[in-house]
């Protein structure tokens, strides 16, 4: 009876590995891929030790110990051993993540992942896995496109390095970038993309003000480039969520009967139209589109939706209810949303 009982049980194990062959082999690249890069990293008293390394670097690598130490006690998001240690790139890139988008609707491609359930993207440490993930998406019709992440939370199933291109960052966006990653560390929910990265972008950018204010003063170099760099992202994501707009709008007009070619024209002459008016932006640093002939796809468009089409939502929330408190607000939410 016992030999039969595990000969089923084998079996069933067995069954579910064939079944669940590609997610496994996923799962167990990344996890190697992530394992590489903590294996190459060093403490960071290591390069403060080394006489080699530059001065310049080392007062990034304290800016970031003291960044950290204001998210855990001035905020309340999780103590991790994350960002104790740095990997050094060699100036190359370490991350492929894709997206997919459907042609003619604002609709990303979910990849069911265990324990974190749906996310709208698929990371990859090998650059030729992901460029043949993104053909295979293009022959199924989808809009696709590839990015490279400055950086990346493994939500305690790894301990996560300082990346060696982040200290190339200024010190507005670097606080942005880790304490967007701490919040990932704290509070996460499963299946809700949206809800996550909207989240810890609202207090990566929020903090990072207080931060810089803490640090060096509203008046200081630090603090007002950070703060033209900020307003210029908030005016030009709102631009390209006003597109999402019309774009989604666009795509409600189309239906079954209309030739496939026709409905890309005019989607491409409705992209043109809201790249072209970048142009009348009121921005610190000008980006012009004149001489370019960049022009986006749907999953450009859904990237913004992903981590900036919540902000309101989290401001008024947060002024109203919390007056400015930020550290109350991440305890309230905490509370609300138990980590996964």
């Amino acid at each position: 009876m016992i030999k039969k009982l595990l000969l089923l049980i084998s079996a069933i194990l067995l069954a579910l590995i064939i079944w669940q062959w590609q997610l496994i082999g996923y799962g167990a690249r990344m996890g190697w891929g992530q394992l590489k890069i903590i294996w190459g990293a060093k403490p960071v008293e290591f390069f403060l030790n080394d006489p080699n390394f530059p001065d310049s670097l080392k007062t990034k690598l304290h800016l970031i110990e003291e960044i950290r130490k204001y998210a855990i006690d001035s905020l309340g998001l999780k103590d991790t051993e994350n960002y104790k240690t740095l990997f050094d790139q060699r100036g190359q890139e370490l991350m492929w993540v894709v997206q997919a988008c459907g042609p003619f609707e604002l609709k990303p491609k979910l990849w069911h992942f265990p324990v974190v359930g749906d996310l709208p993207y698929k990371g990859f440490f090998e650059k030729e896995k992901a460029i043949a993930e993104r053909k295979k998406l293009i022959n199924e019709n989808y809009d696709v496109s590839i990015r490279n992440p400055g950086g990346w939370s493994t939500l305690g199933w790894f301990t996560d390095p300082i990346l060696s291109d982040m200290l190339k960052r200024s010190d507005g966006d670097l606080a942005g970038l880790i304490i967007h990653e701490m919040v990932h560390s704290t509070i996460f929910i499963k299946d809700d993309a949206d809800f996550n990265e909207n989240l810890a972008s609202f207090i990566g950018d929020t903090a990072s003000y207080n931060f810089l204010s803490y640090k060096y003063g509203k008046d200081s170099k630090q603090y007002i480039q950070y703060l033209h760099e900020d307003q210029d992202y908030r005016i030009y994501s709102r631009h390209i969520l006003k597109g999402t707009l019309k774009l989604d709008s666009l795509y409600k007009t189309f239906n079954g009967t209309q030739p496939f070619e026709a409905k890309k024209e005019k989607k491409k002459l409705m992209i043109e139209r809201i790249v072209k008016s970048i142009d009348t932006l009121s921005l610190f640093e000008k980006r012009s589109t004149k001489t370019s002939n960049w022009l986006p796809n749907n999953t450009y468009f859904m990237s913004f939706h992903l981590y900036q089409s919540k902000q309101s939502d989290f401001s008024k929330e947060f002024n109203k209810k919390f007056k400015g408190n930020l550290k109350a607000y991440i305890k309230y939410l905490s509370e609300l949303h138990p980590f996964l």
